[in-house]
């Protein structure tokens, strides 16, 4: 029977988690809202439109790809159509992202047609690395009434090609209505602010003025490069667990004090389930992804690849009480150097349809095992199904393989701890790669010289040009403080 002094120090654990839980994402939870999850393309998409095409004041989309095929066409349509009507309609694309994907003259259309539309980081002189952080979102926020937050891009796959026999994506995203909403546009605004002029106070959604939707607790965690509040995040979460933590990745690459995390409370009794892709869009990089399980399987944690043709989504739960859903990928990309925006809900019936999708998810996952040698090996074949081009984290993928490259020759080097042998592919590969550039080094060092020349000048006169912008506007800002004490 459960006393009274228990009750009491439940609660007072639950509050200080709850204080902890707003220290680490340095948000706050909102209260009173409807959140309703929504599964792939065939549910996210028809509910992004519907809210466009009800749109009266405002639409703001922000999306890391949209890509100039037949999806990309039908939303263009719809933000270009309310644009003629007079709705204000803001979008926002990553340069990198669209790269190869979407053409100067669909952006162009958008523009001509009344859309305002500008792009997050494109190369610039003066910041030769700047192009590394990417604006990673994926949200829609429409007259400051409903906000959508998901994993999901703009393109074909997310809707599958049927008559080429290619499957949809799977992905996760929600569809929130309620006082959160005016944090969702908020995060939006400051990505907006930060490529030109700012959106006018008075168009943006006040948390105090929107009516209740729900009964929703939630947090609207928004991430910019080099702070890390959603791995603190994740971190905390799989720290709290005392029963279940289950964790959907596209691009997975646990860094190693995250990892320990989830070693720690599988072999404190949780249940940790990790469900990946099995296809991806950058297939050779599969290896390095599955070179960090081993670590994971002797501790307990149970690793499952999706069957289908990709898995996309981010998303996790944990006792049937919280849960994430949005853009965020466990890899370093997400958590240090992107523009990422989630959603962290404390709600049992919302954990409740979370968990239920990803039973049915597992359902057509294959499970990674450790035989009686050790070594990784699947619960039958899996199903493999057509490529299907670059979808929406290549980038991050390219960063989770370094770093599995990264830790792996560290180890080799340092002897921190014992190398696995799934490893040692990545050990030859990895030494053959560095003997040959010091065979290329010494027979051609000209012309492998010139291309460093050339990056260490363009840093450096990047750095310069800089600088000199810096001491100019200070100057400048310090000319007006002048002016207005002498006036």
């Amino acid at each position: 029977m459960t006393t009274p002094e228990q009750l009491d120090n439940s609660d007072i654990m639950s509050g200080y988690a709850d204080q902890a839980l707003s220290r680490a994402t340095g948000v706050p939870p909102v209260g009173g809202n409807q959140v309703k999850l929504l599964k792939d393309a065939r549910e996210n998409y028809p509910a992004w439109l519907d809210a466009i095409h009800t749109a009266q004041y405002r639409i703001h989309f922000e999306n890391y790809i949209i890509r100039e095929d037949n999806a990309g066409h039908r939303f263009a349509e719809a933000l270009i159509a309310k644009a003629r009507e007079g709705v204000h309609v803001r979008l926002i694309y990553d340069w990198m992202g669209n790269f190869g994907k979407t053409s100067r003259r669909y952006w162009d259309r958008l523009r001509t047609e009344g859309v305002e539309v500008r792009c997050y980081n494109p190369p610039r002189f003066d910041s030769p690395l700047g192009w590394l952080s990417r604006d990673h979102r994926k949200t829609l926020i429409v007259d400051g009434k409903v906000g959508f937050i998901a994993g999901l891009c703009v393109g074909e796959m997310w809707d599958g090609i049927p008559e080429r026999n290619i499957e949809p994506w799977r992905d996760t995203g929600v569809e929130v209505r309620g006082p959160a909403v005016a944090d969702i546009e908020r995060a939006f605004a400051h990505i907006w602010a930060m490529l030109g002029e700012p959106v006018p106070g008075h168009e943006l959604a006040n948390t105090d003025a929107l009516e209740r939707a729900g009964d929703m607790r939630l947090r609207i965690v928004a991430s910019v490069p080099a702070v890390a509040g959603m791995l603190r995040l994740d971190q905390f979460v799989a720290t709290l667990a005392r029963k279940r933590l289950w964790l959907t990745d596209a691009y997975y690459a646990g860094l190693t004090h995250y990892v320990q995390t989830l070693v720690n409370a599988a072999r404190d009794g949780v249940d940790v389930r990790l469900l990946v892709p099995n296809a991806t869009d950058i297939f050779l990089l599969k290896p390095l992804s599955r070179a960090g399980y081993r670590t994971l399987l002797r501790a307990g944690v149970r690793i499952f690849e999706w069957n289908g043709a990709m898995l996309h989504a981010k998303t996790a739960v944990a006792d049937g009480w919280w849960a994430r859903v949005g853009s965020t990928n466990l890899n370093i990309a997400s958590w240090f150097g992107n523009c990422e925006l989630d959603v962290f809900i404390e709600d049992a019936s919302f954990a409740g349809k979370l968990e239920q999708m990803y039973l049915e998810d597992l359902a057509n996952a294959t499970e990674i095992v450790l035989d009686e040698r050790r070594k990784l090996r699947s619960h039958g074949d899996p199903v493999h199904h057509p490529a299907m081009g670059s979808g929406g984290g290549s980038l991050g993928r390219v960063a989770a393989g370094a770093v599995r490259i990264g830790n792996a020759v560290g180890a080799a080097f340092t002897n921190r701890r014992v190398l696995e042998p799934v490893e040692a592919r990545l050990m030859t590969s990895s030494g053959a790669l560095l003997v040959v550039l010091a065979i290329l080094f010494g027979f051609f060092p000209r012309a492998l010289a010139y291309p460093l020349l050339v990056i260490f000048a363009w840093l450096g006169i990047g750095l310069l040009y800089k600088s000199h912008k810096l001491h100019r506007e200070h100057k400048r800002r310090t000319g007006a403080k002048n002016d207005s004490k002498a006036t």
